[in-house]
Parts: C-alpha cells; structure tokens; sequence
C-alpha cells in the first residue's frame, strides 16, 4: 500500500517536512506528496525537491493558481504580473495557462501535474503546455511573478470562485 498526502495553505512546506521526518515501523510513512505548486506560490519547490530527492512521487496541484494565470484573470490589480505572463506567452508563441502549466512541467522533480480543466475547450488549451519550448529565459521572466505564501493564499480565499 501507498499513502499520499495533499497540502495547502501557507505553511505547506513546514507540513512537508514534519511529513517526511514521519515514519512508522522505521520507514517513512508517506510515498507521495501532492501540493499547490505555480508561478504566484513557488515557495514549496525546494521541499518538493527535497521529497522528490528521498524517493517520494510529486504531484503539482493548482498550476493555474485557480485561474488567475489563465486569460479570465481580468482584475487590475494583476495587470503588471499578467503582461510579464503575455509577453513570454506571446515569445514562446503559447496561452497564458499552457504557459503557466509548462512552468510546472520543466519541474525537474514533478512527477504529475493536473491541469484542473472542466471543458473539452480548457482541456485543449492546457494541453498546449506539451509543446511549450521552455528555456532559461522564460524562468526568468516569470520567476518574478512569485509572491509571498501569505499574500498568495490571502488573495486566493477572496476569489469569486472559490
């Protein structure tokens, strides 16, 4: 049998650790880890590594930050982060979440990403990431976009949708 867990929240990370020093019987207790994971909230990326590292399986949920890097973020307040997101978009010739779900893809320790698509038109759109020709200069530019894990989960307990 394989055990799992699901994080979130902004305190994912110190979660993780605890998780992985668990272990019953001497062995680990968990096989795998699934956790938010995007270019708004990276914060976890070295502890997925860490876990990636120990033997444990990645899974990358909430790659679109709940819609917010897709096309229907229309809010103001993200409009200098959204045209960083279009710029690279438009140089790498893709959609902003094909975009955003590439970034999650050219993780060297993620083993699954999910893409969260709910319509045959979404799910056509974000399977875009698959050809998305990542390179040094778009983790670059997007690396930019991360926010601070408080800031990040604040912003997405306000959002309509959720």
């Amino acid at each position: 049998m394989r055990i799992g867990l699901s994080l979130s929240g902004p305190r994912q990370g110190e979660t993780l650790s605890r998780a992985l020093d668990t272990e019953v019987d001497g062995a680990r207790l968990f096989d795998v880890v699934q956790a938010t994971w995007n270019l708004l909230e990276s914060s976890i990326g070295p502890r997925l590594a860490e876990a990636r590292s120990m033997g444990l399986g990645v899974i990358v949920k909430e790659a679109l930050a709940n819609g917010r890097l897709t096309s229907r973020n229309d809010d103001p307040t993200f409009a200098p982060p959204r045209a960083v997101l279009e710029q690279t978009a438009d140089r790498l010739g893709t959609t902003l979440d094909a975009l955003a779900l590439a970034a999650a893809l050219a993780l060297p320790w993620a083993d699954v990403v999910l893409s969260g698509a709910a319509t045959v038109e979404q799910l056509r759109s974000n399977l875009g990431a698959l050809a998305v020709p990542w390179d040094p200069l778009a983790d670059e530019a997007l690396a930019q976009l991360a926010e601070p894990p408080e800031e990040y989960w604040s912003t997405r307990s306000r959002l309509p949708w959720n």
